[in-house]
């Protein structure tokens, strides 16, 4: 039995809002080039590719991501009812899980790829009461680490099967973005939302206690923080040490992260982290607060700090020091792919009812 999976994303290369949409496109891929699983897509029309065989994009209109997603759960149920899986993703997936799980019978996974409280100091009640739900009603639950497992176990009570992310690449072109902005002494790169969950402040903090004036950090993305941030280079005295390159490409990064000495993930909370799977791959080691990603890697390819100003000052500075090249094993989407396929087979098979 092929198994015929309806998958629900958000949004979809090169209108991506975050990793999961990295995640799910690449799965799509994957699932495309098989022959052992049917996949399609539902996405928000805004995010949808146009004429891609797979995609349906539905116009979701204006309001909170609540109210849009709620006007697709309609036509996600409706497309469900020949469907043996119905697979969504973070906590945006319960309306339309739930409905679909109310009209039709088919196998509910979700997959979560960060929670709440990875993204948000004080993450709102909405959102937690959401995943909770989500938790407990979805049939079966993914997560994409065994640090997200164990804060899923921890905070909802609900055990999950682990499947990793695959390692996305990027590819440079050349370009010397180090040059572009003038940096004679070390690049430090940094790439995400200007959110609390990325722990910004801290990484501005430890280059202030670098004690050195040869570090230029660039800070890629923009966020809710961007002019907070900024004022807080001019309060510790590094504004000259700190390039705020705003929204930054997709088919820049590889140039980007290839330019950088390190790249610096921050987070307080990185479920998996693909910016530090990007940054490998084009040979630029990393310094990382504790991510799911660090799970499948050498020590000496990511030097774990915790969300401290000194311990990430002192990770810089051990990562600056080394020399000694990037050796791992990648992990394709191609495994993912697969593991995915055999999980949604065992599935199956364990919903079919016994043989009288």
């Amino acid at each position: 039995m092929v198994p015929k999976v309806l998958m629900l994303g958000w949004g979809f290369p090169p209108k991506i809002t975050g990793g999961l949409d990295t995640a799910i496109a690449e799965l799509f891929e994957v699932f495309r080039a098989r022959d052992d699983v049917e996949i399609e897509l539902v996405l928000p029309a805004e995010y949808a590719p146009e004429d891609r065989e797979g995609i349906h994009g539905i116009p979701t209109g204006k309001g909170d991501i609540v109210t849009r997603i709620g006007r697709l759960a309609g036509e996600f149920a409706d497309r469900a009812e020949d469907a043996d899986i119905v697979h969504t993703h973070d906590w945006f997936g319960y309306s339309p899980g739930s409905r679909v799980q109310l009209e039709h019978d088919v196998e509910w996974i979700t997959t979560f790829h960060s929670l709440s409280s990875d993204r948000n100091v004080n993450p709102p009640e909405r959102e937690v009461e959401t995943e909770q739900r989500v938790a407990n009603r979805s049939d079966h639950v993914i997560a994409v680490s065994e640090f997200t497992r164990g804060k899923i176990k921890r905070e909802y009570g609900v055990d999950a099967t682990v499947i990793y992310n695959g390692f996305s690449s990027v590819d440079p072109t050349g370009r010397d973005v180090k040059a572009e902005y003038d940096i004679d002494g070390k690049m430090l790169f940094f790439v995400g939302r200007h959110t609390d969950q990325k722990g910004i402040s801290h990484l501005l903090y430890a280059l202030s206690k670098l004690g050195r004036d040869d570090v230029t950090l660039v800070l890629g993305g923009t966020g809710h923080l961007t002019e907070q941030l900024k004022r807080f280079t001019e309060l510790l005295g590094i504004e000259d040490r700190v390039v705020f390159a705003g929204y930054v490409p997709q088919e820049e990064l590889g140039d980007y992260y290839a330019s950088a000495d390190l790249f610096v993930s921050s987070s307080l909370s990185e479920p998996f982290g693909i910016t530090i799977v990007e940054a490998l791959s084009v040979g630029t080691r990393v310094v990382a607060c504790e991510s799911g990603a660090a799970e499948l890697l050498p020590e000496d390819c990511v030097i774990e700090v915790e969300p401290d100003s000194d311990s990430i000052a002192d990770g810089i500075e051990r990562g600056l020091a080394m020399n000694t090249p990037l050796e791992y094993e990648v992990r394709t989407w191609e495994q993912v792919g697969q593991e995915h396929v055999e999980f949604y087979e065992r599935v199956l098979d364990e919903s079919e009812p016994d043989p009288e």
